[in-house]
């Protein structure tokens, strides 16, 4: 970051997930941007060319972290802001110990999004003092409704949920979606069994701010997921005809408000999580991130699963009224770090904003 030309900062991220919600951020503040795309998927990117200056075309993802491409992005100054994608497609090891380009964010803190992780999500949120639904370490032990999340076979970024009542039909279930190829044997063995949460579903969308030492509760959204949405509007004699597999794909999002006499809940468990962060790390989050849970008929809320980098909630740029009270106008995700990286550079504070 020395070596930075200050006023010719580029913003950057993976040309997948959540990058045009970053790069439309950056030029509504000011910023140039650009892409790293994978060959073959850049299409979208030259078609929003007006928030893409530029595009870098790859073989493959992983290809980010040779030493060319790390100091083509130095060279072009870049500040690389972290999603989904990016942990998908590269390995812990090489963003932590092998990407020398300014990252965006709290670099350690993304591996905890794996709940087999030494650090990982329950250990935070178990420390944050966040309720989190009951986990079951067996499944001879399920004496209730659970959720089953269990790596799915085909792909490496989704997850294969599915729910039981009993050991008899988690052994039923897993036996079958073992036979169709949706999951391994070796996958199910490491497996989360969780008590099954009744409650509404929200996606909590926070930001801290190291500069200002604060947390901000930028928005909520829901997730749109197939073949869950909209098969479960049919009737339920139609859908039990159908016989369909559900597989909870996550494939949109739609916006969503809360009751206002929950916020100082929702307020409350977005600053227990960056005490405990802090408590671990010495840093806290470094800009946003997400407690995915529900609320339920008892006015809890129960965390399930935190993203530790941009949630990919592309919906609040447009649709939340929480970051206007904050702002005077709607800030998405990518605007909002485009607006910290600014401040920082306007404080001479930005080295505290990346890692």
């Amino acid at each position: 970051m020395e070596s930075y030309d200050e006023d010719k900062i580029t913003i950057c991220a993976l040309g997948s997930h959540s990058a045009l919600d970053i790069l439309d951020g950056a030029k509504d503040e000011g910023f140039g941007t650009l892409a790293v795309c994978q060959k073959g998927r850049e299409r979208a990117y030259r078609a929003f060319r007006r928030i893409v200056d530029d595009i870098i075309i790859l073989e493959e993802f992983a290809s980010i972290t040779t030493e060319q491409v790390q100091k083509e992005l130095r060279e072009r100054q870049v500040v690389f802001v972290p999603h989904r994608a990016f942990t998908t497609y590269v390995d812990y090891a090489s963003i932590e110990d092998e990407f020398t380009v300014p990252l965006f964010g709290n670099r350690g803190l993304l591996r905890v999004e794996e709940r087999t992780s030494e650090r990982n999500q329950y250990q935070l949120l178990q420390r944050a003092g966040i309720r989190t639904p009951k986990r079951i370490s067996s499944s001879r032990e399920i004496d209730r409704p659970v959720i089953v999340k269990v790596q799915e076979a085909g792909r490496k970024t989704e997850r294969a949920f599915f729910t039981a009542n009993s050991y008899t039909e988690f052994k039923k279930t897993s036996e079958r979606k073992i036979k169709e190829g949706l999951i391994r044997s070796e996958d199910l063995e490491g497996a989360v069994i969780e008590e099954l949460v009744v409650g509404t579903l929200f996606n909590f969308n926070y930001f801290y701010s190291p500069l200002t030492g604060e947390a901000e509760f930028l928005g909520i959204d829901r997730r749109l997921q197939t073949n869950l949405n909209d098969f479960v509007s049919l009737p339920a004699r139609q859908q039990l005809e159908m016989d369909v597999e559900i597989q909870n794909v996550e494939i949109g999002h739609t916006p969503a408000t809360i009751r206002e006499s929950m916020l100082e809940k929702v307020l409350d468990i977005g600053e227990k999580f960056v005490k405990a962060v802090k408590g671990d790390y010495g840093i806290g989050p470094i800009g946003p991130f997400a407690l995915q849970g529900a609320v339920t008929v008892g006015l809890d809320i129960v965390i399930f699963d935190v993203s530790p980098r941009v949630p990919g909630s592309p919906i609040l740029a447009t649709t939340s009224p929480y970051s206007k009270y904050y702002f005077g106008h709607v800030v998405g995700t990518g605007r909002r770090i485009a607006m910290e990286i600014k401040n920082g550079i306007k404080t001479r504070r930005l080295s505290e904003l990346v890692t």
